[in-house]
């Protein structure tokens, strides 16, 4: 696209990782995102597997943090990671707070003001920018799969169950299972959604799963989470997800991990199942 400016570009593993900015039109913003190519992208289009980050990233932590590039490489996935918010609006308030505002788009359409005309990044993940990486490289539009951690793996989780014609395969790193208990959840969808609680479970797992029921195709979820995460009781509620899967007879594979906090640690030890749980789908 004509906007799309490249930031910076890196050899990885064969391949390379590349950083870009362009105006979003859904956003009516500047959004950036980064773009792991394996070395099979040079002979033709490859699966693309989406990651979203949590409260707080940006575009860059899982390509810097994660070390997914080189299994990446060997299975032929290509990467993308876009940022949690759009930047630079200066709103009321947009950057008071941690957990709303900038880095805190919570994958959500937003429908109340001020965030209403720049916060869609439901929008900006589902439509715009699979348009851009499917335009801009050469990637695959029949094969992707998603997948994200504690805020972003919310995101991956309502995506894919919204979308599962667009996505063949899902997982996710200490999701924010049931955001309407959570207060990072309450908090975020007050403020961009407004007061009716009944509209906030169209943006919750575990209320999508029992309300829609399992993936059509059968599809197994797969979540790690560890056992040491400081958010595990207060905001993440995997156990809530667990008993919305078993009641609507959804596969969920989930593991607990003794001792391992919420970080790109944690992440990174386990990636490389995720990469393998998605290129088994997406290449199948």
């Amino acid at each position: 696209m004509s906007n799309l400016e490249t930031l910076s570009e890196h050899r990885s593993f064969g391949g390379a990782v590349t950083f870009h900015e362009h105006r979003s039109e859904a956003c009516d913003a500047t959004m950036r995102f980064s773009v792991y190519a394996p070395p099979q992208a040079a002979e033709g289009p490859v699966p693309v597997l989406y990651y979203l980050a949590g409260l707080t990233s940006t575009e860059a932590n899982f390509m810097e943090k994660a070390g997914a590039q080189r299994l990446a490489s060997e299975l032929g996935l290509m990467l993308v990671a876009p940022d949690t918010s759009p930047r630079g609006l200066d709103l009321p308030g947009e950057h008071d707070d941690y957990d709303l505002g900038s880095g805190a788009g919570f994958y959500i359409d937003a429908t109340v003001e001020p965030w209403s005309r720049h916060y869609k990044t439901y929008s900006y993940v589902t439509g715009e920018l699979p348009g851009i990486v499917e335009s801009s490289f050469p990637a695959r539009a029949d094969a992707r799969g998603i997948f994200g951690h504690s805020m972003g793996g919310h995101g991956a989780l309502t995506i894919a169950l919204k979308n599962p014609e667009r996505y063949r395969s899902v997982s996710a790193f200490a999701p924010i299972s049931a955001p309407t208990r959570a207060p990072w959840g309450k908090k975020i969808f007050s403020n961009y959604l407004g007061p009716d609680e009944e509209s906030w479970r169209e943006h919750d797992a575990s209320e999508l799963i029992k309300s829609r029921g399992a993936f059509p195709d059968g599809r197994t979820i797969l979540v790690d989470q560890g056992t040491g995460d400081q958010f595990l009781e207060e905001q993440l509620y995997p156990g809530v997800l667990e008993e919305a899967c078993a009641e609507s007879g959804q596969p969920l594979e989930i593991r607990r991990h003794e001792g391992y906090d919420h970080g790109y640690y944690f992440i990174s030890t386990f990636v490389d199942d995720h990469l393998r749980h998605h290129a088994a789908a997406l290449n199948a």
